[in-house]
């Protein structure tokens, strides 16, 4: 079975653990690679454990601890082409890390996952959303998008459970002082990010009954609630008729406990009928 474990998820850093039995892989390394080794151990992992790192784009919130990462621990970094470049120009690392390239688009075995990337549309040079699954579960991944094109919700759509974006509020971005009308206009464009209504459309879209966990990532600090973000996936999913569904909105500053990338199971209506003996010996059912 994947579990999902968030290590910190927001827009000064993410990244996630993804484990089974066999692997452990971590997703994106945002954080610096003090916090990565500190929130690991609390949740249970270490970096000897480590058999990958698997990213979804170059950006400094996604990669900011990958060049400790990689002289304390040196794994295979999985990524696209386009990314491995950038990347090794623009991280100087010490000592060459091992590389494996994939390409967008592609399915390929990783240990006991099965890893499926796709494109995304965001002001990176190649970003991809997942989908990682094993025998048992299937988790969709989301991470920045600037809007959600039809190959992305033909990909997340028989997952078990989501692990997306839900970046802004739109009103609370509009009535930000702090930020530019520049950045606004960035963060808000089709290569920019997913507000609260444009992930529920997607849970919405994307939803089944049952589906397990939704869990939303990278969350504006200055620009989005969790409560708010909760409650537009909520009624999402309710009018998806995914009533059960739980949702989760990752921690910024320390681990979110972790889920178990599992498909509800659906129990059939029973009825069960009971027999006990009365005084005269006699079965009665109740």
């Amino acid at each position: 079975m994947v579990r999902l474990t968030i290590l910190g998820s927001g827009s000064s850093g993410n990244c996630a653990v993804i484990s089974t039995e066999h692997t452990t892989l971590l997703l994106d390394a945002g954080l610096s690679a003090k916090q990565i080794c500190l929130r690991l151990d609390v949740c249970g992992f270490s970096l000897d454990m480590l058999d990958g790192i698997l990213l979804t784009h170059e950006h400094q919130d996604h990669t900011g601890g990958l060049e400790v990462l990689s002289r304390k621990r040196p794994v295979p970094l999985i990524c696209t082409a386009l990314t491995q470049e950038t990347l090794a120009g623009s991280l100087g690392f010490k000592k060459p890390p091992p590389w494996r390239i994939m390409t967008t688009g592609s399915t390929f075995e990783f240990q006991d996952l099965c890893i499926e990337s796709f494109p995304v549309p965001h002001d990176a040079v190649d970003p991809v959303g997942y989908v990682i699954s094993d025998e048992d579960s299937r988790l969709g991944i989301l991470s920045d998008v600037g809007f959600v094109t039809n190959l992305i919700k033909d990909r997340l759509k028989n997952s078990d459970s989501l692990f997306i974006e839900a970046n802004y509020d739109t009103q609370l971005l509009e009535n930000d002082t702090k930020r530019p009308w520049s950045t606004k206009q960035r963060i808000s464009s089709r290569h920019g990010h997913l507000s609260n209504e444009q992930a529920a459309e997607l849970v919405r879209e994307v939803a089944h009954p049952e589906l397990s966990h939704v869990v939303l990532g990278h969350l504006s600090d200055d620009c989005n609630d969790p409560v708010i973000a909760a409650r537009h996936i909520r009624q999402a999913l309710d009018a998806a008729g995914a009533t059960e569904t739980r949702v989760t909105c990752a921690e910024r500053r320390q681990p979110t406990p972790t889920i178990e990338v599992v498909r509800k199971r659906r129990v059939a209506n029973v009825s069960f009928c009971f027999a006990q003996a009365d005084d005269s010996g006699q079965l009665a059912l109740l």
